[in-house]
């Protein structure tokens, strides 16, 4: 059972003290020093007292040679006041002594028979003030410790979530990985291009990329359809008009001259990107390199790029960055990486 205080119906347990005993504040130290000589009848009473909590010989031995000389020659609250202030200044080494005294005044009951009579309402008052002092850093110590664990669970709360939603990215990438992986096995070549293009924009909705699902333009004069879009994204306030083909053959000059035009007649203002399943012909390459030369950027990309990002594990919109990197910087719109 914990040491029960009467006088605030509050249990003076052990870490309450640890508050104080590594180092008694000014406030307590003094009361402390009024307080524990009104707990004893004699000065012999109280140097077993402190004897009691585990003062070490060596601190008390000076007292007990002057008591033992002329018991008049030094007061109690001198011998307090002496050892306290010793044992505070010895730190960690008296720790456990500090804290043994402090809870011997803290669960003091026994007025009647060790305080003398006259003293005994005065003892009562100030082992009530100490219990005071101790509640009251309690209180505040306990307000802390409510703060900080609520912002530890703040913060257990936002990890948790951000490991459920690293989760969830991760299962959504595999079931884009495992439709991807399908699309091989796919012998209808416009259901597949098709399917690509929803497969893909799922792909990059994963990383965060926005996503514009294809689109038609059409014409101001009633001219129909004039252009097919498969699909648009923003990478870093970047937009690009993103061209997928799942074609055997290998992607030639004129399929990425089409390209090049539709960014070319977007005045600058967007870039475009060109996933193929098949390779590209040096051709293709050249063109969109020369293409460089007019503010016009391309960069080329394969389905088998995108299947090593996926079983790497690695970053899409890092792949897409150091591609897009290469294509400015080296001139090279089509480098593998």
């Amino acid at each position: 059972m914990q040491p029960h205080c009467k006088s605030c119906d509050c249990n003076m347990d052990e870490p309450i003290l640890d508050n104080f005993s590594y180092h008694y504040p000014p406030e307590l130290l003094e009361v402390l020093i009024e307080t524990i000589p009104t707990l004893v009848k004699s000065k012999q009473a109280l140097l077993s007292f402190f004897r009691n909590a585990g003062v070490s010989s060596s601190t008390l031995k000076p007292y007990e040679d002057i008591v033992s000389r002329d018991r008049n020659a030094i007061k109690m609250y001198d011998i307090a006041r002496g050892v306290l202030i010793e044992l505070n200044e010895q730190g960690d080494k008296s720790l456990s002594t500090r804290r043994k005294i402090l809870k011997a005044v803290v669960d003091f009951e026994d007025f009647d028979t060790c305080c003398y009579e006259n003293r005994r309402n005065e003892a009562r008052g100030l082992v009530w003030k100490v219990r005071e002092i101790v509640n009251r850093k309690d209180s505040f110590t306990r307000m802390r410790i409510e703060r900080d664990n609520e912002k530890l669970k703040n913060i257990r709360e936002k990890e948790a979530a951000l490991v459920a939603e690293k989760k969830k990215k991760q299962e959504r990438i595999k079931r884009v990985q495992a439709d991807l992986s399908s699309l091989l096995k796919s012998e209808n070549p416009h259901k597949r291009g098709k399917d690509l293009e929803k497969v893909l924009n799922e792909l990059f909705a994963c990383y965060g990329i926005l996503v514009r699902d294809s689109f038609v333009i059409k014409g101001d004069c009633s001219e129909g359809i004039i252009e097919q879009i498969d699909g648009a994204i923003e990478l870093d306030n970047a937009y690009y008009i993103v061209e997928m083909k799942w074609w055997k053959n290998t992607i030639g000059r004129p399929e990425v001259i089409d390209h090049i035009v539709r960014i070319a007649n977007r005045g600058g203002q967007v870039r475009g990107l060109y996933i193929s399943f098949s390779d590209y012909s040096d051709a293709a390459i050249s063109e969109c390199k020369n293409a460089l030369n007019r503010n016009v950027l391309v960069v080329l990309a394969t389905i088998d790029e995108i299947f090593r990002v996926l079983e790497a594990d690695a970053d899409l919109k890092s792949w897409l960055k150091a591609k897009e990197q290469a294509a400015v910087l080296d001139k090279k719109p089509y480098v593998k990486v």
